[in-house]
């Protein structure tokens, strides 16, 4: 008997612009994303609530977000910053006003947490973050449920890299499934421009969500789509 495989597809930023939100509405309504991370701070984010209102199916959680680097001219550069990253007091005071932002936005608590340009992956927003989730009883990416990045159209650089992107490439990755859960991210959009580095990479992610080879797939390899929420929270978390 073939193992059982779960895969969570969650998009992130969403309500970092309309086009933004516009994407992830296609590729949840039409295509595979049963999951997505709120950027509460973000211009777009009170209609990004809006909408997970009116689809409650959408499971949504916390996008920590600290801050944007872009690779431009050979080195990183910084966009924004909404707090000291090396300093711990700050990192958490910053994720907490996000919390509560979420919580007045939404309306509850996020279904998992998460964090723009994998922050969370150091210290000491790790600590941060491995606080707020064991305090919420939710996920936290890249603990305990296995995390698939590999869908991204970019190098580590910024230097587009179509091949991550297209639909050859999405089911490939989801051939390969081990047994259990997976998260698997994305960043789908739709007419995004100055707001994001990740541009035109947007649609492109868009169409390969909502392709009918990548429902095939899952169908036919017997993987089972599940989200953040409810009870898929509790079996994704034991």
């Amino acid at each position: 008997m073939t193992a059982a495989r779960f895969l969570i597809v969650n998009a992130d930023d969403l309500g970092l612009s309309e086009a933004v939100n516009s994407g992830i509405a296609r590729a949840h309504e039409s295509g595979i994303v049963t999951s997505a991370s709120l950027m509460v701070r973000q211009e777009a984010a009170a209609a990004a609530a809006g909408y997970a209102a009116e689809h409650p199916d959408l499971a949504v959680g916390l996008h920590i977000d600290l801050g944007q680097w872009d690779y431009e001219s050979g080195e990183w550069r910084i966009a924004y910053e909404r707090c000291v990253q090396d300093d711990a007091s700050a990192v958490e005071i910053e994720c907490r006003a996000q919390l509560a932002l979420f919580r007045d936005l939404v309306g509850r608590d996020p279904t998992h947490l998460d964090s723009h340009q994998h922050t969370h992956m150091s210290e000491p927003v790790a600590s941060t973050a491995e606080r707020l989730a064991a305090e919420l009883g939710i996920p936290l990416r890249a603990r305990g449920i296995r995390y698939e990045g590999g869908f991204y159209g970019q190098t580590g650089k910024g230097e587009p890299w179509p091949e991550g992107i297209r639909v050859e490439r999405l089911v490939a990755l989801i051939e390969s499934l081990p047994e259990g859960w997976t998260e698997l991210g994305c960043h789908p959009g739709l007419g995004v421009e100055a707001e994001s580095s990740y541009g035109p990479e947007r649609a492109r992610e868009v169409r390969a969500l909502c392709d009918p080879r990548v429902r095939a797939v899952i169908e036919d390899g017997g993987v089972q789509l599940r989200s953040f929420a409810g009870e898929d929270l509790q079996r994704a978390s034991s």
